[in-house]
Order: C-alpha cells, then sequence, then structure tokens
C-alpha cells in the first residue's frame, strides 16, 4: 500500500488542476448539501425535543365559565385515550394599553396557576421567581437568543420588577419570565389574584396517548367535550400547529437548497467520472509501465482511487464546515425567542456529509478506473495517448467539405473523437443550465411575491396622523384628516386603515386585525385572495392562508372576535396568499360594535397617486398642510424573506453555474493534452493562434446550445414542482400568476445561457492551447 500512496501522491502533484477542480467541485456540493439536510432536520428536531422535555399539551381548550363547571371539566377529562391533564385554571382578558410596560401592550391571555410544575406543560421560568402573592404577574417572554455566530454579542436579560398599572385594574407587578412552546398564556398569576382581573374561561391542558395528527387530536377533544353543556367549548389550539408555524421557518428554504445541493451533487459526480476517464486515456503508457513493474490491477484501480478521494475528502471536510457556518445564522433566526437553547446543524448530518460524500465520490471514480483494471501491460503500452480511429475522423470528414470556415469544421467535430467525455461534458452544462434557468424563475416569483405583499403600485404614499411621544399630534379628527388628504393635488384614492389587537374567543392567542374604510378593493388584495373572495359587507373578514392552515379552518367558517369585552361574530369569506399566522381583514363597519371609541392616532392613510405625480413633492405638500402628519414614501418592497432568499439562490446559482463551467474547462484541457500533436501539426500548416482559440471554442459552444435547449425545459419543471412545494411549507398558498413568469424574452435568453455557460469554461485553456509553440507540440509528443 505504500507503493500506491506513493504513487498516487505523485499523480495528484502532476495533474494539480484537475485536483483543485474536483476539490472545489466537492466543497460547493458538499456545502449545499449540509446546509439542506440540517435545515430538514431541525424543521422539527428541536421542536420536538422541547416539547418533550416540557410535557408540552396536545391541546389547549378554553371552556365558557357560566356554562360548565371545574368539576365537570375534571370529570370529562378522566375519559379514554387522555394521557395527562392539567387544569381546569381561570383565565382572563388582560388589556395593557400602550406605554404602560415596554414588554408587552394590548390584549393578554392571563391564567391564574399556582407554579409552574405539572404533569403538562413544565413552564421554564428562567428568570425571577413565581407568581404567588397577590399583586405579583409572571410574563411569557423566550429566553434572550444567542448570536447566529459564537463570537457574536448577546441579548440583555429583561428587567425585572416593572410595574403594570392598568386603568381599572389593581397594580402589577412582574417578578419573573418564564416561557411555554405550547404558547399556553401570556401571563400568569396565582390564582388569588386572578379572581380579581374577572377572569371569562377556563383552561384545560390536554395530553393524548394518540396525537400524531391533527385528526387525532380533534378526535381526543371530541371525546372530551362529549356530554358536556351545549356552546360550552369555545376554542381551542393544537400544538401541531405551532410546531408548523416554527418549521414554516425553515420551510421554505429546504427544497430549495436540497433542488440546488442535488444538482451540485450531480454535477460534482460527473466531473469526477470525466476526470478519471481521461486520466486512464491519457495515462495508458503510464498503467502499462505500472503493471510491467509489478503492480496488481487491483493496486492500479486504488490508485486512481486514492487520486480522487484526496481533493474529495479535503473539499467534504472545508465544505461541511462552511456549510454549518451559512446554516447557523438561518437556524438561528428561525429558532429565535423559541427557547430552544443553541441550535444547529446535528452531528447526523454532518456525519452523513462527511462519509457520505467521498463514498460517492469513490463510487464515481471507480467506472472509468475499472478501464485501468481490464487493460493488460502490453495493450495499455501500445495504446498510448491518441484518439482512436473512427466515428470523430468520419465527422471531421464531413463537416471538411461543408463552406463553414475550417476552425469552425474542426471543431464541430471535436466532441465526435471522445463520445463518452462529450456525453459527461453536455450532461454538466444541462444541470448548469437548469440551474439558470429554476433559479431565473424563482427569482421572479420570490420578488413578485414581494411586491404583490407590498402593494406595489397601489399605495405609494401611507400617512400617520404623528405620536404623541416623539413628535407633533395631529390636531385634526379622523374624517378631517381623510378630506385633507383627498383635497391635495395628485391623490387618486385614499383609503382608511385601523389596526388592532384583538383576542380570538377560543385561542390562546392573539390576532391582528386590519380595518378598512375606502376603496380598500384598489388596494390590491383581490389578486392575492387564493380562495373565497374579497370583503363585501360589515360582519365578513378575510384571512391569510396561514391563518386557515394553523387553526384548521376553511372559508364560511365562524369566528369570534373580542376587544375589551365586547364580542362580534364574525364569517371568513377569503383568504390570501400570505403565511402570516395572526392578520385577518374585514370592513370599517365591522370595528365598530369592537372598539366604538377607536383613537384617531390609531388610524393610518393609505394614498393611491395620480399617474406622474411627484412622490416627494407630494410628501411636502401633506407636511406642510399638517405638521401633524407622518407621510412616507411607499413605493418600495422591504420584504427579508424574498431579500434572503433572492440572494440565496443568486449565490448558489453563480456557484453551479462555476461548477459547469469548470466541467468544461476540465474537458477542453484533457482534448489539449490529448491533441498537442495535432496542434503542432495544424500550426506548422499556418493555423494561427485566433483560429486555434475559435477552434477549441466551437467544440463546446456547440455543446453549449444542445445543453440550453435541454437544459430549459428541465429548469421550467424543476420550478413548477419545487416552488409550490415550498409554498406549502412555509405556509405560502400561490396564486396561478406567481407561477407563470416564463415569457418570450427570458426564454430567449436563456437559451444562450448553455453556449455561455461552455464559452466562459472554455475560453482559458483554449487560450493555453493557443499560446502553445509547434516545437513544445512534437516535442512534448
Amino acid at each position: 500500500m505504500k507503493a500506491v500512496w506513493r504513487v498516487a501522491r505523485a499523480a495528484v502533484r502532476r495533474r494539480r488542476l484537475q485536483t483543485v477542480v474536483i476539490g472545489v467541485v466537492i466543497l460547493f456540493s458538499t456545502m449545499s448539501i449540509v446546509v439542506a439536510l440540517g435545515l430538514l432536520e431541525s424543521a422539527s428536531a428541536p421542536f420536538d425535543r422541547g416539547f418533550a422535555q416540557q410535557r408540552g399539551p396536545h391541546a389547549v381548550a378554553a371552556f365558557d365559565r357560566d356554562k360548565v363547571s371545574d368539576d365537570q371539566l375534571r370529570r370529562a377529562a378522566r375519559r379514554p385515550g387522555v394521557e395527562a391533564v392539567a387544569g381546569p385554571f381561570e383565565q382572563a382578558v388582560l388589556n395593557i394599553p400602550e406605554g404602560v410596560s415596554r414588554m408587552v401592550r394590548g390584549p393578554q391571555k392571563v391564567v391564574g396557576r399556582a407554579d409552574p410544575g405539572g404533569d403538562v406543560d413544565r413552564l421554564d421560568l428562567w428568570q425571577g421567581h413565581w407568581a404567588t402573592a397577590p399583586g405579583e404577574i409572571v410574563l411569557r417572554q423566550f429566553p434572550p437568543s444567542q448570536s447566529a455566530l459564537p463570537f457574536g454579542p448577546k441579548e440583555d436579560p429583561l428587567p425585572v420588577g416593572e410595574k403594570l398599572e392598568i386603568p381599572g385594574m389593581p397594580t402589577l407587578t412582574v417578578v419573573g419570565y418564564a416561557y411555554s412552546l405550547s404558547k399556553t398564556a401570556d401571563a400568569w398569576v396565582s390564582p388569588e389574584q386572578i379572581a380579581g382581573l374577572g377572569p371569562t374561561t377556563s383552561q384545560m391542558l390536554y395530553r393524548f396517548s394518540a396525537a400524531g395528527s391533527d385528526s387525532a387530536v380533534k378526535a381526543g377533544l371530541a371525546s372530551v367535550v362529549e356530554g358536556l353543556p351545549r356552546d360550552s367549548f369555545l376554542g381551542s389550539n393544537s400544538y401541531l400547529a405551532i410546531k408548523r408555524e416554527v418549521a414554516s421557518g425553515l420551510g421554505a428554504y429546504v427544497p430549495f437548497l436540497m433542488v440546488f445541493g442535488c444538482l451540485g451533487l450531480l454535477s460534482a459526480l460527473l466531473i469526477v467520472a470525466n476526470v478519471i476517464s481521461g486520466a486512464v486515456v491519457s495515462g495508458f503508457r503510464h498503467i502499462g509501465t505500472l503493471k510491467a513493474l509489478g503492480f496488481t490491477p487491483h493496486e492500479v484501480v486504488a490508485i486512481y482511487l486514492v487520486m480522487v478521494s484526496i481533493p474529495a475528502i479535503a473539499g467534504c471536510v472545508l465544505g461541511a464546515g462552511l456549510g454549518n457556518l451559512m446554516a447557523r445564522p438561518l437556524l438561528v433566526n428561525a429558532f429565535r425567542g423559541m427557547g430552544l437553547g443553541n441550535v444547529g446543524v446535528s452531528p447526523l448530518v454532518n456525519t452523513v456529509a462527511l462519509l457520505g460524500m467521498p463514498v460517492v465520490v469513490v463510487l464515481a471514480a471507480l467506472i472509468p478506473a475499472l478501464r485501468a483494471h481490464r487493460l493488460s501491460a502490453a495493450e495499455a503500452i501500445s495504446a498510448g495517448s491518441a484518439p482512436r480511429m473512427g466515428r470523430g475522423l468520419r465527422v471531421q470528414r464531413l463537416l471538411g467539405g461543408t463552406r463553414l470556415p475550417r476552425p469552425v469544421s474542426l471543431g464541430l467535430g471535436l466532441p465526435f473523437a471522445r463520445p463518452g467525455r462529450t456525453s459527461l461534458t453536455m450532461a454538466a452544462i444541462v444541470l448548469g443550465v437548469t440551474t439558470v434557468t429554476f433559479a431565473t424563475g424563482l427569482v421572479r416569483t420570490v420578488g413578485e411575491y414581494a411586491d404583490t405583499s407590498a402593494h406595489k403600485g397601489a399605495v405609494q404614499v401611507t400617512v400617520n396622523r404623528g405620536n404623541p411621544v416623539k413628535g407633533v399630534e395631529s390636531k385634526r379628527g379622523d374624517a378631517a384628516t381623510e378630506a385633507l388628504l383627498r383635497a391635495q393635488p395628485g391623490t387618486a384614492e385614499v383609503t382608511a386603515r385601523l389596526t388592532l389587537a384583538l383576542s380570538l374567543v377560543g385561542s390562546t392567542e392573539s390576532v391582528e386585525g386590519q380595518f378598512f374604510r375606502g376603496e380598500s378593493s384598489a388596494l390590491g388584495f383581490e389578486r392575492e385572495i387564493v380562495k373565497g373572495r374579497w370583503l363585501d359587507r360589515p360582519g365578513e373578514v378575510v384571512v391569510t392562508s396561514g391563518f386557515l392552515k394553523e387553526r384548521g379552518l376553511s372559508v364560511g367558517d365562524h369566528l369570534m372576535l373580542e376587544k375589551d369585552g365586547r364580542r362580534t361574530r364574525v364569517t371568513i369569506v377569503g383568504a390570501t396568499m400570505s403565511g402570516e399566522t395572526s392578520n385577518l381583514y374585514s370592513v370599517w363597519q365591522t370595528l365598530t360594535p369592537l372598539a366604538p371609541a377607536y383613537k384617531p392616532i390609531q388610524v393610518q392613510y393609505l394614498v393611491k397617486l395620480d399617474p406622474g405625480t411627484d412622490v416627494d413633492g407630494y410628501l411636502s405638500s401633506v407636511k406642510s398642510a399638517d405638521p401633524g402628519l407622518y407621510p412616507k414614501d411607499s413605493t418600495g418592497s422591504d420584504n427579508s424573506f424574498a431579500l434572503a432568499m433572492i440572494s440565496l439562490a443568486t449565490t448558489l446559482t453563480l456557484v453551479l453555474g462555476t461548477v459547469a463551467a469548470l466541467g468544461v474547462f476540465n474537458t477542453v484541457v484533457l482534448n489539449t493534452r490529448e491533441r498537442r500533436r495535432d496542434l503542432g501539426m495544424l500550426k506548422s500548416i499556418g493555423m494561427t493562434p485566433r483560429q486555434v482559440i475559435a477552434m477549441m471554442l466551437t467544440s463546446m459552444a456547440a455543446l453549449g446550445v444542445v445543453g440550453g435547449l435541454i437544459g430549459i425545459p428541465l429548469g421550467v419543471t424543476a420550478h413548477r414542482l419545487i416552488v409550490p412545494m415550498a409554498g406549502e411549507a412555509a405556509n405560502i398558498a400561490l396564486p396561478a400568476f406567481l407561477m407563470d413568469v416564463w415569457h418570450a424574452r427570458e426564454i430567449t435568453l436563456l437559451a444562450f445561457a448553455g453556449t455561455v455557460l461552455a464559452m466562459l469554461g472554455a475560453f482559458v485553456p483554449s487560450r493555453s492551447a493557443a499560446r502553445l509553440t509547434i516545437s513544445e507540440a512534437l516535442r512534448n509528443e
């Protein structure tokens, strides 16, 4: 084995260029696969571990205290299928006005609970102490998140001792912070204290023996609710909805990264097979010499496998390290505030990458290496390094009879001399064009999604009514402000919007309601509708697709909204494409029973301008008319998800495009080395360096044209399949127009992608071949 190692190491030094190409390609491929598998594994594993550790409830249910007693709830919890239970806990909604606390505001679900432990929902009291005395409260807050980088900054701890002075309520002092993955409440007080907060509901926390699916959780709840007084059950939250919400932050990235990773891996395997086959063909005499010196066929194969394993292992180790660095910021941001500790790529993923990638590379190299195994010493020595006579020459003679320039006809005939190598190079170009096509469609879809979500083109200016803390507040009323804006030159339409935090009766989480007055249909929401329709009358709401999916609802279902003790029943009439899980929209009349005395400062005005109106001039005009108004330019779109996705797709496309170009580069290098004698002969009869470059570029450009024609439909198909999968993972329902991103201009430009990749990869080695002198070419032969 020592002799095998020495020969393989010498081969690596002799073929430094191919060694670097293999190492770089394996590095990029491993990096993409580590990130993809790391996100895929982390999409559920950290939540499952944290949920099991906290003994989280499979269902959090709310009941009307006026219609069902605590004893009835306890008896119902003893039915078969209930594994463990906690409660009943008294629950109240505490509305915290803005300015009372820097930590919380709006409606907060407060639960009376004696301690943070128990058989179900073991809270992590990570700061302070539990609320046991009157006037004490514990807030639900997750521990400060770690930085995305080990050496990055850490968040400061939260303050203890803050007093919440709420009008009409006893003063509460924050004595601690706890977190629950199941979000069973926003805050906790002692059972004695909750009585003074006006509890209206009872909370029950259930763990079921069978809870692996939504249907199993619903069946468990149905068995508990059965037999209780009618209309006593207000609603529930399933742990699966929270798990999907956690996973959706990463889910959108996983399908894309898997595609890029697989394309990179295939490109790497093709290049490895190409390099080894080229090394075998160009090293026939070397193989014969090794066998003549006593190396066995198995040892010759081992030399070539070791030769490719050295850069593969190095690239794999570096790629795994870079993959971990790339994945960590995505994981930290996705799980920020979840209290799941240090989330990173699991050791299993790293082990699979570090062991699996070299094995796959060796298997890819084994097939061409076996050719060296079959050759005898005499056959190898006599074979030489020149291409065999046959189909290549016949094609070149056929092309020579055409009127094409001689460098072009010779270049078009070169790929036929080595059909196997040509096929591998063609496949690498096809994968490169597929990647570029897929990424182009992805960027178009994500960009269109960001523009539609931001209502680009429908709203140019957003006007706020000032802030009494930070600036001057407008003295005008709501109606007077809207009239002022409508009277401004350049105003086309004005829509008033009021955003309120509301309680959803039966749920432990608050929702954000947006109420519109004016031409809400002109805001572009109708374009976002994927189910049902837009608003038409009071009592109707449109929610997001994420809202429906998380709560297991559908168009036509009813909701009970609550604000400061006032309730109103609404009907879901439509759903938008958004994956947000807490947004709902309605008309202004629906607001009246919930907040009849809203504050004018809460109203925001969305202004559409006449075509050609100068936005900056309009902003100055509004500010001059009323210094208490704060207009801002809304023509741009600020979507962090879209920005991250476009940046990621662009980076990986450049990486894989480079990989495809490296495959072409390697092929031209091998062709040049094999045909040094031919190049010398051609130069001796008058071929100029420019003609040599033209010949080599033409040989690869032809492959690029064919690769482009094959790769474009593959990329379009990948876009049609993968993008909806990513949308589903992110709770986003994609309208048809987001998938219809292919037009004649884009297809025409993409048709040249294969040619561009081939020309870029072939240019440098073509120049080297052109600089080769006649004496160098013939002497090396």
